[in-house]
């Protein structure tokens, strides 16, 4: 066997449909699309969603909510977690490199610091935003706040 004389199975390729070759085809006259309406015409389209006239599915259910181009979307880091980070890694200072370092963020994420736990040392940490009883623990273990 070569390149050469490869064919396909006997009765596996059939010619395609020839459309609209006049009567004795018996696929003329229409050809097979019926008689009027969109599909039969030339240049049809069907529009995505259309369900032959019934009412569409997007249009079928209820809307609501609304979403706001302008919301800014924070992830969330708790004191606990950063006194921690700090602590394995020996830290004096703790940012959004080094909470993408440990694998806590993705890259352009934005960092919000929330007072769930308690900080001893003193550090310095660097976040976009911090909640005001975070900002208060941070500093009154002797650390100070970066707001980037």
């Amino acid at each position: 066997m070569k390149l050469s004389n490869l064919q396909p199975a006997p009765g596996s390729v059939k010619a395609g449909k020839r459309i609209g070759r006049g009567p004795g085809s018996g696929k003329g006259g229409t050809s097979t699309r019926g008689h009027k309406g969109a599909k039969s015409r030339s240049g049809y389209k069907r529009k995505i969603g259309f369900e032959g006239g019934q009412m569409p599915l997007q249009r079928r259910v209820p809307k609501f909510g609304f979403k706001n181009l302008n919301r800014v979307e924070y992830k969330a880091i708790n004191l606990t977690l950063i006194a921690a980070l700090a602590e394995a890694r020996q830290l004096q200072k703790v940012g959004i490199e080094e909470l993408r370092e440990a694998g806590y963020l993705r890259r352009g994420q934005l960092v919000k610091v929330l007072a769930v736990g308690t900080v001893n040392t003193p550090l310095t940490v660097e976040a976009n935003a911090f909640s005001a009883a975070a900002k208060a623990a941070i500093e009154a273990a002797g650390g100070n706040v970066q707001t980037i």
